[in-house]
């Protein structure tokens, strides 16, 4: 028995553990999925909004994964520090493949980046989606306005979030404190900024389009910003989700306002500069940009301040070490080669990665289903050697001898209960428990 641990239970580390039980060259392996939280699905549960119910029941997908007879989940693993450091893992199984995604924020690294008031965006999402890990627990929703920095899929779910009407998030799971506070959102103007152009975002046209179907707000296009994009006038030449991107902007560029309670206002060719406020956020100061030619921008000495008391940055993400592997601090990945973790440059037995981990915060969900076969391919043509390797005979009870204690599936299984049990006593569907003592309580069966 060819035994593996699958390091995380997002859409990276699920789908490994997939391909490895589908494959049928090496018949007999037993996986191990282990999480550091006591929930399984990872940014499926805890990144994608909470409206996005489509995207949110690849959740089934991913169970029927985690539900397979050679497959374990075991949550409330934490990888890295002692007792379980890589090495100590290695002894345990007879190979590790990590899929612990990128787990922090880029930085803006502008003046006043930390003031009160300004927040990444995976401190956004993380309250409004339940995340145990959540560190902010309100926002600034009593004034008026928010700037959105970035043209991403993930600036743009913060700015539908933040444009709903609470009525049409009542029926999600998203929690209910956080559905209290935007609630009572006094946010009317969401400005979302980009510093390129409109071809250059980043943004799908799926999740672009989401917002003009919202029933409460106008999404706002300024023509002469979009005018400063070369492809502007003639997008034919564009990759097709560019094009059709720089198209529905062109649309709602012509369109006028209905009057709607909240308006989206999209912006391009501004780059944040500084923050301004003393004490806290007042406004944000960006700097017209234009095209150099080479597919960038450059400055050109104009500026525009944006009132807001609330930023949220929205710029990419970036992996942050693991204690016991080696990382490259440039491109915030484990060094590999079709998933081998490269140690001196050598690949090091038994050791794998897949996801952004190993290729980089790039794509889409599905992205990682071709990643991970990759990497479960290379596991396979090592199979031989890695099952020559002495490993502990029931990694399990080893895992509880090194004083941790999994939440396994029936764990799991309690938490759902005791949130569909929380959503009836509220009023509304499944609504997500917030907090590590809530989900361990209710994973170990303590009203």
């Amino acid at each position: 028995m060819l035994r593996v641990a699958v390091i995380g239970s997002g859409p990276s580390g699920v789908y490994a553990a997939q391909a490895l039980v589908q494959q049928q060259a090496v018949p007999e392996v037993s996986v191990h999925v282990l999480d550091r939280l006591p929930c399984p699905y990872g940014l499926v549960r805890y990144g994608v909004a909470p409206d996005h119910e489509k995207i949110k029941s690849l959740q089934n997908t991913l169970r029927m994964v985690l539900e397979h007879p050679r497959v374990s989940f075991l949550g409330n693993v934490q990888v890295g520090p002692p007792p379980l450091v890589p090495e100590r893992l290695l002894g345990l199984y007879h190979a590790v493949v990590y899929c612990v995604g990128a787990a922090t924020d880029r930085r803006l690294g502008v003046p006043g980046e930390e003031l009160p008031g300004s927040f990444s965006a995976t401190e956004f999402v993380s309250w409004y989606s339940a995340h145990p890990d959540a560190t902010v627990d309100s926002f600034a929703l009593g004034a008026g306005s928010a700037v959105v920095i970035g043209v991403g899929n993930v600036a743009v779910d913060v700015a539908r979030i933040l444009a709903r009407g609470a009525e049409e998030l009542r029926p999600t799971d998203v929690p209910h404190a956080a559905l209290g506070a935007l609630s009572e959102s006094q946010v009317s103007d969401i400005h979302m900024v980009g510093r390129r152009g409109p071809s250059q975002a980043k943004f799908t046209t799926k999740e672009l389009r989401e917002l003009g179907a919202l029933t409460g707000a106008d999404v706002l296009v300024h023509p002469e910003e979009l005018a400063l994009d070369p492809a502007y006038a003639d997008p034919s030449g564009l990759p097709g989700i560019n094009r059709r991107n720089v198209e529905v902007l062109r649309d709602w560029a012509r369109r006028a306002p209905t009057g709607r309670p909240r308006r989206i206002h999209l912006r391009f060719f501004l780059k944040p500069v500084a923050l301004l406020g003393e004490g806290a956020v007042r406004a944000v100061r960006f700097e017209r940009t234009a095209p150099d030619g080479r597919g960038g921008v450059a400055g050109t000495g104009v500026f525009e301040d944006i009132e807001a008391p609330l930023v949220l940055r929205s710029v990419g993400y970036r992996g942050v070490p693991l204690p016991g592997l080696p990382f490259d601090e440039e491109r915030g990945t484990v060094p590999n080669a079709a998933g081998r973790v490269l140690r001196g440059g050598v690949p090091s037995p038994g050791e794998y990665v897949a996801g952004w981990i190993k290729r980089g915060p790039t794509g889409v969900i599905g992205t990682n289903r071709p990643c991970a076969k990759e990497t479960v391919a290379s596991l396979l043509a090592d199979a031989d050697a890695l099952a020559a390797r002495p490993v502990a005979p029931d990694p399990l009870r080893a895992l509880r001898e090194a004083g941790v204690e999994p939440v396994e599936w029936t764990g799991w299984l309690r938490i759902e209960a005791a949130e569909e049990a929380l959503g009836e006593a509220l009023g509304r569907t499944k609504v997500k428990i917030p907090d590590w003592t809530g989900l361990l309580g209710a994973a170990r069966g303590q009203e």
